[in-house]
């Protein structure tokens, strides 16, 4: 890693060292043989995912399904003890450099593929041109060439500025600089970040309160996941404030602690931590975007085309910075068609990402997976007439043993005379790994006859996907 660029021109230059960076950068580095250099100001490799993202979180998951095996186990017959409470800081701390070890495997996997890291500050100057600065305070700077730009800088989360103390809470990149397990938590969101935090939070043994300003969270999510899984987070115990209008303000009490004074008639609530988890905004200030005339939206997203152009020959953009399908799978896939269309041979000329039927899964409590239409979705496309809904809902087989007993709610919507499945939506135990299989099905076009036609896998959950009436 060297803080200014070794060489003055490249074949193809990266700015942002995430998923989407890294997978377009090594592709034409390693597979077709061109001059790169990816460019990361953070000095942090992997970007939001590895960092403050999938990785971390789904440690965090890890964790707090343990405790919630911990707490089942007496249903099957085991007298578990816990001396000691959940050891957070120690926890906190070996997370974090399990993410430092892979920072520096994707610093080795780049030497590697000979693509150079430069950690600096880049703006864009021409379709041709950026300007480096040096991150370490000094005032060096260098401009360099690069026959093609992409900018992959993603997202970062937001903080309503407008409500006065908002700044005293935290966003989900600081959930990961926590130091000690808060004991009461207000988790302020809908999505399905807000949704993941306050699983963790609860199943750890924080009271949790979730903030949403509808009845149900998840609103992109099919209705049945919407239902099932707000109706199962208030009976894990998790206070879910629905119709919850602004705060008035935040302030800091003298023990440290935060108050919390709603816009609406809900009494005030003293928390020791505030997390917003209210969207993310791209993260373009000081790249020089308009200097060069690279449109953006009004949010200021980068406008692309279909195969990630931007309004400016040369340069191209993908990732959350465009705002398609904010996923580091979805990242990775579009920079390597990129790397392919811009490097590769001839029949690869037209390759692109197709952002349509890409699966994903929510780790909340229990997990969702969904992919395709749902089925509000697939009404306004196809028409009633021209669907068939089948659902099933059951308790797993995990719970036979247990007192309490969590959801397991199963959707597919099928489409025209061959019943081609064109949304599938579960929720329950296993769900992010059931759902990659069925990621591939329907991405072939798979129909109800196809699931049907499958033997199905006893006992499981998963059979009921090949045996719905």
């Amino acid at each position: 890693m060297a803080p200014i660029a070794k060489s003055d021109e490249y074949d193809f230059l990266v700015i942002g060292g995430g998923s989407g960076g890294l997978g377009a950068a090594r592709r034409a580095a390693s597979k077709y043989g061109q001059k790169v250099a990816i460019i990361e100001k953070s000095g942090r490799l992997g970007g939001t995912c590895v960092n403050v993202g999938c990785v971390p979180k789904k440690i965090c998951w890890n964790a707090a399904s343990i405790a919630e095996t911990l707490h089942d186990a007496a249903g099957y017959g085991f007298k578990v003890v816990q001396k000691e409470a959940f050891d957070w800081y120690s926890f906190k701390h070996k997370r974090d450099a399990y993410i430092k070890r892979l920072n520096g495997i994707y610093e080795r996997n780049l030497n590697k593929d000979n693509v150079e890291y430069i950690s600096a500050h880049a703006s864009l100057v021409s379709k041709n041109e950026v300007v480096l600065k040096a991150i370490d305070g000094s005032e060096e700077s260098k401009t360099i060439k690069a026959k093609k730009i992409l900018v992959t800088t993603g997202g970062y989360p937001m903080i309503p500025t407008q409500i006065p103390g908002a700044e005293l809470g935290i966003s989900s990149d600081g959930f990961f600089d926590l130091e000690t397990l808060p004991k009461k938590v207000a988790v302020v969101g809908a999505g399905y970040i807000a949704v993941e935090f306050a699983g963790i939070f609860n199943a750890l043994g924080t009271e949790t309160h979730l903030f949403i300003r509808g009845e149900t969270f998840l609103r992109k999510f099919d209705p049945m996941i919407q239902d099932v899984l707000t109706d199962h987070y208030s009976k894990l115990g998790i206070h879910i404030h629905k119709n919850s209008k602004a705060f008035k303000n935040v302030e800091k009490t003298s023990s440290g602690s935060l108050m919390l004074h709603s816009e609406g008639d809900e009494a005030p609530l003293e928390v020791d931590v505030l997390l917003w988890a209210i969207g993310r905004a791209p993260q373009v200030d000081g790249l020089g975007l308009d200097k060069i005339g690279v449109k953006t939206d009004a949010n200021g997203l980068i406008q692309v085309d279909e195969f990630q152009n931007t309004s400016v020959e040369n340069v191209y953009a993908l990732g959350d910075v465009c705002g398609k399908v904010e996923l580091t799978p979805v990242a990775i896939a579009a920079g390597r068609r990129l790397a392919d269309r811009l490097f590769g041979p001839l029949e690869f000329s037209a390759r692109k990402l197709v952002y349509e039927n890409i699966p994903s899964v929510v780790f909340a409590h229990p997990e969702v997976g969904t992919i395709g239409l749902t089925e509000p979705q697939a009404r306004e496309k196809y028409g009633d007439a021209s669907l068939k809904i089948y659902k099933a809902s059951f308790i797993a087989m995990y719970y036979a043993m247990l007192e309490n007993k969590g959801p397991t709610s199963y959707k597919l919507i099928c489409v025209g005379p061959e019943e081609r499945v064109v949304g599938l939506h579960i929720l329950g135990l296993g769900s992010a790994e059931m759902l990659q299989g069925f990621g591939v099905a329907i991405k072939m076009g798979a129909t109800k006859a196809d699931f049907d036609n499958c033997v199905a896998i006893h006992p499981t959950s998963a059979e009921e996907l090949v045996t719905m009436t």
